[in-house]
C-alpha cells in the first residue's frame, strides 16, 4: 500500500477545554479555503519498522481540499408540497376556536407561528390529524402561559406523543447547551426507536431548531423531533447491497435532494465494507453551516445520537437540523447540520467552528467506542472532555479488576500453602474467588471516581503526555492548539508528583487506593489505539508485572484490555508464541453478570494456565481470550468478537495513512503475533477472523486463527476427530497395560453422540456401551447399547432422545429431562428426569468399568460429591479417562487414585485439539499465499487437493504418537514413584515447559548443525518434501523456530527421563544427539 499524500492529516485530539483561551501567538489565522492554518508545534519520529496498515474505517480527511462543497443554498431534503395544507390549517384553527383555551385574536397568530415559524416540514403536516395538530398547538400555548407563573419567567414548552408508528416531541431548547435533566427526549428516542434497529424493524428520525428565539426570552427555541417508522420498498436486501434506490426508505427516497442522495451513496459504499464508523464532513456554499454524515453498522453504536450532541455543544456548536436515516441492508446514516453559536463572551473562547469540525469529527471515532460512558455526566455539563471522561471510564473497568483488595490473611495463607502442589492452588482459588466477592463493588468504585473530576484531569494529561502523538506537517489546516495545547498549558506531573497530588486531595485510604490505580494504569499501559482516529472498541496492551504474585504466581508474558459499550475482555499468554481459543461469556441476569465481571480475570488466567499445561508437545505456550457481554447486550455477540477481534489487530499491525491509521507510542518495542482459535460462542466467527485479517493487510492471517474453515485451510477437528484420537491413545494405553479386552469393558459416557467429543469417542471406540449421559437425559443398558444404533446417531449428530429404544434391551431403559415420575427396570422410581441426568455419573454402583466424560458442566465431580463413587474405600469405577475440560476437580481426582482408580486427566488426554491447531498454524506459516491455497484450502467445488488429505493423515498420527508417549511416561514414572497420576500430569508439564525455556535461550540453538537436526526431526515430513528446510526457515518467524526447537528437544527429553531426572542424564541425551550429527 502506498503511503498517502504528507497533507492527508489526522486531527488533533487532547482536547482544550471551553474556559481554557489560546495564547495570542497561537491563535489561528483564517484560510479562504480551508479555515485555518498552523505551524507544527512538534514534529514526531514514526516507530521504526512501521509499514502501511488497514483501514477499518472511512474519514475523509482535512487538509487535502477533499470534502464536498454543497452546490446549494437550501436544504438536502425537501418534503413533497402537501397540498392540503391550507385547508388543513382552516380547520385547525376552527378546532381551536371551538374549544376556547387560546382568546379568539391570538388563534390565527398562535397557529401561523405553529406553521410557519418552527420549521417543521410539510411532511408532519401531512402525517398527522388535524386532533393531534390541535392538541400540539394549544400544548405550546399552555407552557407559553405557564411561565407566566414562574417566579424565573422561563418559558419551557415540553410535549411528547408515541403512537405505533411515529412520535413527535417537541422541547424548549437554548442552543449549544446540553439539558442534563428535564426529560432527555434525544436519550429516549435512542433507547426506543435507534438503538434497537434491525432492516426489518426500524424508524427514521427528523429534528429541526426552530428559526426564531421564542416570545420573551432571546436565548430559547425550540427543538422539534419528528420519528416514522421506516417502510422500505425491499426489506430484504443483499447485506453487501449499496445502492440507495434499492436498500433506501420510502420517505427519505422522496424527501432527499439529489445532491443528498450523492453524499449518502458515497458514504453507504464504504460502510458496507467497514467494521467501525465513516465519518464524512462537507462544506455548505456561502455559509460557515457544515454538515457531519456518519453513517455505521445498525446495533453497532448504542446511544450515539445523543451522545453527538454532548460533544459538539462541548466544541460551542448546535445544530439546525438532524436526520437519522435507516437502509435496508443494515446500515444506519446520521447527518447533522452544525453551525457556530452567534458570538458572545460566553463563548469567545470557544475555538471557530472551521477548526473545532474536525477535532469533532476526530472524537466521533472515541464516542463510537463507548457512547455513553460511566462519567457522560462530567461531559454534558462541560466539567471534563470526552477524552477525559473516557479515560476515566476505562480505569474505572481496570480498577475492578485489579484492585488489590484480598488483604494480608491471603497473603499469609497463600505462602504456607505449596503453589506446586495443584489441591492448595485450587483451594486458593477458590478462597480468592470467595474474598473478591466481599469487597470493592464497581458502584463503590464509580462513586468514589466520580468525586474527584480534578484528579482525573491531571491523571489523564499524563496518560496523554505519554501515549498522545503530534503528526501534523507544514501543510496542518487544523489548529494543534485544541488538543496539543492543552499538554502545554496544563502541567503535566510525574507519578511521584501524582502521587502526592492524589494524597492530599482524597478523603480517605479506600479513595486512596482507587485512585491510586490510575497511576497503576497509566504506568502498566505499553501501548493504545486511543488516539488512533479510526477505531471500533479501545484497546490496551499492559504490562502485567503490576499484577501481585501472591495472586498469580505465573507470571504472564503479555496482556491486552479491550473495551467497548458493548462489552469487556482480555487477552492473556504466557508465552511470546502461544495459542489458544476465544470464548464469549453470557449472562442470564444482571446478578450473573456481576459475578461473571468479578471472575473474569482470574478465570481467563486459569484457563491459559491450563492451555500452558496442555501445550507441552507443541512450540506455542498458553494463552486465552475471554470477552464478557454488558448485561444489557446478551445478543451483541458477534459485534463484540468483530470489535475485540479489529481493535486488537489495532496494537498488532503498524499504522498506514495519517488520518486512517496514526503511528502510535510503543512502549513494548517489539512485534507480536497472537494466535488464536474457536472456544464458547465463536465457532461460527472464525472465519470472518481469518478473512478481516486478510484484508487488513496482516501478514500473518493464513495463521491468525484455526478453526477455521477448510475452505480457508482449517482443519476441523470435530471432522478429523483430532481430540478424540488422543483421548483415545489413553484408553487404548489402559487395555495394552492390563491386557483387557475393549468389548468386555462395560463403560459410561457423559457428552452424547451429538457433540464432537462424544460422537467421535463412539465412533472409533469397540466398548460394550452400557450408559450415556447427554442434554437430552440419560440411557442405560447392562448388556450393551446397540452399536449400530449408537453409531447411527453419532453420524448424524443427533442426542438419545432420538435412539430407537426398541433396541434395548429388557433391562434398558432411558430417562428424558423432561419427563417424571418413570419406573426403572429394577424397580426404582425416578421422580424428576432433569435431577435424575444431572447426578447419574455420581451413582456408585459398580455397574461401569470405563468412565470417559466428553462433555458435561466443569467441577462434575468435586471434593463433596467424590465419595459417592468410592465405596468401602475402593472406587465403585475402575478406570477414568478425562476427555472434557475440568470435569473433575483436582482434589477429587487425587482421592479417587487414592481410592484404586486409574486416572488420566484433561491435560493430558485432550491434547490431541491443541496439537491439530499447531501443525495448521504451522502449515500456514510455511506456505506462501499462493502454496497455502493450492495445497491446503478445499476449493470451491469441493475438491480436497491430495496434500491436505495427506497431511491432514499426518497430522493424526503425531497426535497418536504425543499421546502415546505421554501415556508410558506417566505410567512409568507412575510405576516407580508411586506419585499420582493426575499429579504427575502437571509435573511433566511443568519440567517441560521449564526446560523448552531454557533450552531456547542457550547456545545450543545457535549451533546451525544441530537447529537443522532437530527441525528436522521436528517437522512434519510432508511440509519438509514440499518445501524444503530451508524455505521454511526463511518463512516461519524465527521465534517460533526457535519455540519449535525448544519445545520438541524439552518434550523428548522429559517423556525419556521422566520430570525429575539425574544430573547427568540431559548430558547424555545431547550426546547421542549430537553423535547423530558426526555420522
Amino acid at each position: 500500500m502506498p503511503e498517502p499524500e504528507p497533507e492527508a492529516n489526522a486531527y488533533a485530539e487532547i482536547n482544550l477545554p471551553p474556559q481554557t483561551s489560546l495564547p495570542s501567538s497561537e491563535m489561528p489565522e483564517r484560510s479562504p479555503q480551508n479555515g485555518v492554518h498552523n505551524k507544527l508545534l512538534e514534529q514526531v519520529i514514526r516507530t521504526p519498522d512501521r509499514q502501511p496498515s488497514p483501514q477499518p474505517m472511512h474519514l475523509n480527511v482535512p487538509g487535502a481540499s477533499q470534502h464536498r462543497i454543497l452546490q446549494e443554498e437550501g436544504p438536502g431534503y425537501v418534503a413533497p408540497k402537501f397540498e392540503g395544507k391550507e385547508l388543513q390549517m382552516d380547520q385547525v384553527m376552527d378546532q381551536i376556536e371551538e374549544k376556547g383555551f387560546i382568546p379568539p385574536e391570538f388563534v390565527e397568530s398562535e397557529t401561523n407561528w405553529f406553521y410557519n415559524e418552527l420549521g417543521i416540514d410539510d411532511m408532519y403536516f401531512q402525517t398527522e390529524t388535524v386532533e393531534a395538530i390541535v392538541n400540539h398547538i394549544l400544548s405550546l400555548y399552555a407552557g407559553k402561559v405557564a411561565a407566566y407563573a414562574r417566579d424565573d419567567k422561563r418559558l419551557e414548552i415540553r410535549l411528547d406523543k408515541e403512537a405505533v408508528d411515529h412520535a413527535v416531541y417537541i422541547d424548549t431548547s437554548k442552543p449549544g447547551v446540553s439539558v442534563i435533566d428535564g426529560p432527555r427526549y434525544e436519550q429516549r428516542i435512542d433507547e426506543k426507536y435507534i438503538d434497537g434497529s434491525t432492516s426489518k424493524n426500524s424508524y427514521r428520525v427528523e429534528t429541526f431548531r426552530s428559526g426564531s428565539h421564542l416570545p420573551g426570552d432571546k436565548d430559547q427555541q425550540l427543538r422539534c423531533y419528528f420519528v416514522y417508522k421506516c417502510q422500505f420498498a425491499n426489506p430484504n436486501p443483499s447485506p453487501e447491497e449499496t445502492d440507495l434506490e434499492i436498500i433506501g426508505e420510502k420517505r427519505f427516497l422522496q424527501k432527499a435532494t439529489k445532491n443528498t442522495k450523492a453524499i449518502y451513496q458515497g458514504v453507504m459504499n464504504h460502510a458496507v465494507g467497514r467494521t467501525g464508523p465513516v465519518i464524512e464532513m462537507v462544506d455548505i456554499e456561502g455559509s460557515r453551516e457544515k454538515r457531519l454524515v456518519i453513517a455505521y453498522r445498525q446495533g453497532s453504536a448504542m446511544g450515539l445520537f445523543s451522545a453527538l450532541s454532548d460533544l459538539y455543544h462541548y466544541y460551542g456548536v448546535t445544530s439546525s437540523r438532524k436526520y437519522v436515516e435507516q437502509f435496508s441492508n443494515g446500515i444506519t446514516i446520521m447527518s447533522i447540520y452544525l453551525r457556530p453559536l452567534p458570538q458572545s463572551a460566553s463563548n469567545a473562547k470557544h475555538p471557530p467552528i472551521e477548526a473545532s469540525i474536525h477535532q469533532i469529527m476526530k472524537e466521533v471515532s472515541l464516542l463510537y467506542c463507548i457512547p455513553q460512558n460511566k462519567f457522560q455526566g462530567h461531559f454534558a455539563s462541560g466539567r471534563l472532555s470526552l477524552q477525559e471522561t473516557i479515560y476515566a471510564h476505562c480505569v474505572w473497568v481496570f480498577v475492578g479488576h485489579f484492585l488489590n483488595r484480598l488483604g494480608s490473611e491471603y497473603a499469609s495463607l497463600a505462602s504456607i500453602l505449596d503453589p506446586n502442589n495443584s489441591v492448595h492452588a485450587e483451594m486458593l482459588s477458590k478462597i480468592k474467588r470467595r474474598l473478591r466477592t466481599e469487597t470493592f463493588t464497581s458502584e463503590y468504585i464509580l462513586e468514589i471516581i466520580n468525586k474527584y473530576p480534578d484528579l482525573i484531569r491531571s491523571l489523564y494529561l499524563a496518560f496523554a503526555n505519554t501515549h498522545y502523538v503530534q503528526t501534523r506537517g507544514e501543510q496542518d489546516d487544523f489548529i494543534p492548539t485544541l488538543s496539543y495545547l492543552r499538554l502545554k498549558v496544563d502541567k503535566v506531573l510525574d507519578d511521584s508528583e501524582l502521587k502526592t497530588l492524589i494524597s492530599k486531595s482524597v478523603a480517605n485510604e479506600h479513595d486512596e487506593m482507587v485512585m491510586t490505580a490510575f497511576r497503576v494504569f497509566n504506568a502498566g499501559v505499553l501501548k493504545t489505539n486511543f488516539y488512533t482516529p479510526t477505531k471500533v472498541a479501545l484497546s490496551f496492551r499492559l504490562n502485567p508485572n503490576f499484577l501481585p504474585e501472591v495472586e498469580y504466581p505465573q507470571p504472564l508474558f503479555g496482556m491486552f484490555l479491550v473495551i467497548s459499550s458493548e462489552f469487556r475482555g482480555f487477552h492473556l499468554r504466557f508465552r511470546d508464541i502461544a495459542r489458544g481459543g476465544i470464548r464469549i461469556v453470557k449472562s442470564r441476569n444482571r446478578e450473573a453478570y456481576s459475578i461473571n465481571a468479578r471472575s473474569l480475570f482470574d478465570e481467563n488466567y486459569n484457563l491459559a494456565n491450563t492451555q500452558q499445561r496442555k501445550n507441552k508437545d507443541i512450540p506455542e505456550g498458553g494463552s486465552k481470550g475471554v470477552i464478557l457481554l454488558d448485561h444489557h447486550h446478551q445478543d451483541k455477540a458477534r459485534v463484540a468478537f468483530e470489535k475485540y477481534i479489529d481493535s486488537i489487530m489495532d496494537l498488532l499491525l503498524p499504522p498506514t495513512s495519517p488520518g486512517i491509521k496514526d503511528p502510535i507510542v510503543d512502549l513494548h518495542g517489539q512485534e507480536e503475533i497472537l494466535f488464536m482459535g474457536p472456544d464458547e460462542n465463536t465457532a461460527d466467527l472464525v472465519n470472518w477472523a481469518t478473512e478481516h485479517a486478510r484484508k487488513r493487510g496482516a501478514p500473518w492471517w493464513k495463521s491468525f486463527f484455526t478453526g477455521k474453515s477448510p475452505k480457508l485451510g482449517g482443519i476441523p477437528h470435530d471432522a478429523y476427530g483430532m481430540t478424540t484420537l488422543s483421548v483415545r491413545e489413553y484408553i487404548l494405553g489402559i487395555y495394552r497395560k492390563l491386557n483387557l479386552n475393549p468389548e468386555s469393558v462395560r463403560k459410561l459416557q457423559t457428552g452424547g453422540p451429538d457433540g464432537d467429543l462424544g460422537s467421535n469417542e463412539i465412533l472409533l471406540g469397540n466398548e460394550k456401551y452400557s450408559g450415556i449421559v447427554d442434554g437430552s437425559g440419560v440411557i442405560v443398558d447392562p448388556n450393551g447399547l446397540d452399536r449400530d444404533e449408537l453409531v447411527r446417531l453419532a453420524k448424524k449428530r443427533a442426542m438419545i432422545s432420538e435412539f430407537d429404544i426398541k433396541k434395548l434391551s429388557p433391562d434398558g431403559y432411558r430417562v428424558l429431562i423432561d419427563e417424571s415420575n418413570v419406573t426403572l427396570p429394577s424397580g426404582e422410581v425416578v421422580n424428576n428426569g432433569t435431577i435424575f441426568r444431572n447426578t447419574f455419573h455420581l451413582r456408585g454402583d459398580k455397574q461401569f468399568d470405563l468412565f470417559v466424560p466428553c462433555g458435561g458442566r466443569p467441577e462434575s465431580i468435586d471434593l463433596g460429591t467424590v465419595q459417592k463413587l468410592i465405596v468401602d474405600g475402593k472406587s465403585t469405577i475402575p478406570y477414568i479417562v478425562e476427555g472434557a475440560n475440568l470435569f473433575i476437580t483436582q482434589d477429587a481426582k487425587l482421592r479417587l487414585e487414592k481410592a484404586g482408580c486409574i486416572l488420566y486427566k484433561d491435560a493430558s488426554a485432550n491434547k490431541g485439539g491443541v496439537t491439530s491447531s499447531s501443525l495448521e498454524v504451522l502449515a500456514s506459516l510455511s506456505f506462501d499465499d499462493a502454496g497455502f491455497m493450492e495445497n491446503m484450502c478445499i476449493h470451491d467445488d469441493g475438491t480436497v487437493p491430495p496434500f491436505y488429505n495427506a497431511y491432514v493423515k499426518e497430522v493424526q498420527e503425531t497426535i497418536k504418537k504425543n499421546a502415546a508417549l505421554e501415556f508410558e511416561a506417566i505410567w512409568r514414572e507412575h510405576q516407580q514413584t508411586g506419585i499420582a497420576r493426575s499429579t504427575l500430569s502437571d509435573t511433566l508439564s511443568i519440567a517441560i515447559t521449564k526446560l523448552d525455556e531454557e533450552l531456547q535461550n542457550t547456545e545450543l540453538w545457535k549451533n546451525t548443525e544441530l537447529r537443522r537436526s532437530v527441525l528436522q526431526d521436528a517437522l512434519p515430513k510432508l511440509l519438509l518434501e514440499k518445501i524444503g528446510l530451508d524455505l521454511i526457515m526463511g518463512r516461519v518467524p524465527d521465534k517460533y523456530l526457535r519455540a519449535i526447537f525448544g519445545s520438541f528437544l524439552a518434550s523428548r527429553f522429559v517423556y525419556e527421563h521422566g520430570s525429575n531426572p539425574s544430573q547427568f542424564a540431559f548430558f547424555d541425551f545431547m550426546s547421542k544427539r549430537m553423535a547423530r550429527l558426526s555420522h
